[in-house]
């Protein structure tokens, strides 16, 4: 029996006390691991796990790869000069780092990204712009993406951006040389 019957159709009698309506023949009780099997799914789609038992793993790497490359464009929406500085290695750079990692929300996942691009000094200059903005008017932290309300002054490879009651002003500064802190 389906779990979309009609109110009424297909209910056990028994409340269900979460809604407190009666509980429907065939919902989650009558598929004892379902929601065990839907994890493992989900877990192979995003995070590359083992494709679980009773499913066709060359479809399921199919939809995988097209997950990774529709993230991959959800990402570049946010971050377009990474994307465009990376060129036609945008997606095999993505979904080299996305593969084994669930998304986080495509900006965030754009700015996990920039930070360890740039902390293998592989990001591409046209985005050090984009990643000080970003740096310089949110705040990253555990509870999420959260605007900053102070004056903020952040520099990445040679941009530096500085934001003040909300307006963000970009300079390109010449990189220090290697060896000189000062």
């Amino acid at each position: 029996m389906s779990d979309l019957t009609p109110a009424g159709r297909g209910a056990t009698g028994v409340p269900d006390p979460a809604t407190g309506r009666p509980a429907r023949a065939g919902g989650a009780q009558a598929r004892p691991g379902l929601a065990a099997r839907q994890a493992a799914l989900v877990d192979a789609l995003t995070r590359g796990a083992p494709v679980p038992a009773g499913f066709d793993a060359r479809r399921v790497e199919i939809a995988r790869v097209a997950l990774l490359r529709k993230r991959a464009g959800e990402v570049a929406r946010h971050w377009p000069m990474m994307a465009a500085g990376l060129g036609p290695g945008w997606l095999p750079a993505f979904s080299a780092w996305a593969a084994a990692r669930p998304t986080r929300g495509s900006l965030r996942d754009g700015w996990d990204l920039a930070r360890e691009l740039l902390a293998r000094r592989t990001l591409p200059e046209m985005a050090a712009p984009e990643l000080a903005v970003r740096e310089a008017t949110l705040r990253y932290d555990i509870g999420g993406l959260r605007p900053r309300r102070a004056p903020a002054v952040r520099r990445v490879a040679g941009s530096v951006a500085v934001q003040a009651a909300g307006r963000v002003t970009v300079f390109r500064v010449p990189e220090r040389p290697a060896g000189r802190t000062r």
